[in-house]
């Protein structure tokens, strides 16, 4: 079983949570159940609620890189709203709908990637240095990826709070995901109802969740 190691760039505002997902089956043979169908809305009456205060602090967290999170580079969770209001959001495999479904709700970006296809077992969370970027969809779209937080592997960047890198995004044959929490310091109790009830979302399909403790390296060495 991989044993995953995660670190992350000193940051004064960032409350980065992460666990790894292992499925029973296939995630394309992993129903996600009805219910996920009807809490794809807005006002649907889940256990934890969206609110302007979250959207604030998110934007906060990321600009503080100098990202700018408006336009096309809004958070993943600002996204949801969006394609909720222009009803172009269903269900897609357990791993994603259960990560749009709490993103929605809860306000913070969450990014899912494929484990196996992580390259190595070290994932470091920094601000995206200038110049940098990676393909995000199949199409082969680029985004820049300068001032953002970022997640990557040992190949590179895959994962951000805007969109994750499509060299790691799941597909049917997905066992096992790593999932990130773009959580706030200011709000972390927030954050551990919104992983809570994340888990306890996959866990229901039969799916087993593991928290992975994120190391904070000293700035010395984040430098």
């Amino acid at each position: 079983m991989l044993e995953v190691t995660l670190t992350q760039s000193a940051h004064p505002l960032l409350d980065l949570r992460a666990f790894i997902t292992r499925f029973p089956e296939p995630l394309g043979d992993v129903g996600s159940p009805e219910a996920w169908s009807s809490w794809l809305a807005l006002e649907a009456d889940v256990p934890v609620q969206r609110s302007d205060v979250v959207k604030t602090k998110v934007r906060e967290l990321l600009r503080y890189g100098g990202f700018k999170p408006s336009g096309i580079n809004k958070p993943a969770s600002e996204y949801l709203v969006g394609a909720v209001q222009r009803d172009r959001l269903g269900l897609i495999n357990a791993a994603v709908d259960a990560c749009n479904v709490v993103s929605l709700h809860s306000g913070f970006p969450i990014g899912v990637i494929d484990l196996d296809r992580a390259v190595g077992s070290e994932l470091h969370v920094s601000i995206g240095e200038p110049g940098s970027t990676y393909v995000f969809n199949a199409s082969g779209q680029e985004m820049r990826l300068s001032g953002l937080l970022t997640l990557a592997d040992a190949e590179g960047p895959c994962g951000n709070p805007v969109k994750d890198s499509q060299r790691t995004k799941t597909h049917e044959g997905t066992r096992a995901t790593f999932t990130f929490v773009w959580g706030h310091l200011e709000l972390s109790e927030r954050v551990d109802q919104t992983v809570a009830w994340y888990r306890s979302l996959l866990e229901s399909v039969g799916a087993t969740t593991e928290l992975v403790t994120t190391q904070v390296l000293p700035s010395e060495a984040s430098a």
